[in-house]
């Protein structure tokens, strides 16, 4: 699954918006909430399968069981 869908699958109930831009020079920068929450080029490193979500779990809990 896509890092986009991993987000939609548990917060599209709570989520305003998800936008996916294409960058230059292999930038991969995530935001929430206007707040960088990882940068490829900050780090030097690709995200680790789950890092992102984690990272979005931590900060508006987990994820919803919309889906019954």
């Amino acid at each position: 699954m896509s890092l986009a869908g991993e987000i939609l699958d548990g917060w599209a109930p709570v989520l305003s918006a998800l936008e996916l831009k294409g960058g230059s020079k292999g930038r991969f920068e995530v935001t929430l909430d206007g707040e960088l929450i990882f940068s490829k080029a900050a780090l030097g490193r690709h995200a680790e399968k789950g890092e992102v979500k984690a990272e979005v779990q931590r900060r508006i809990g987990a994820p919803l069981p919309w889906r019954g």
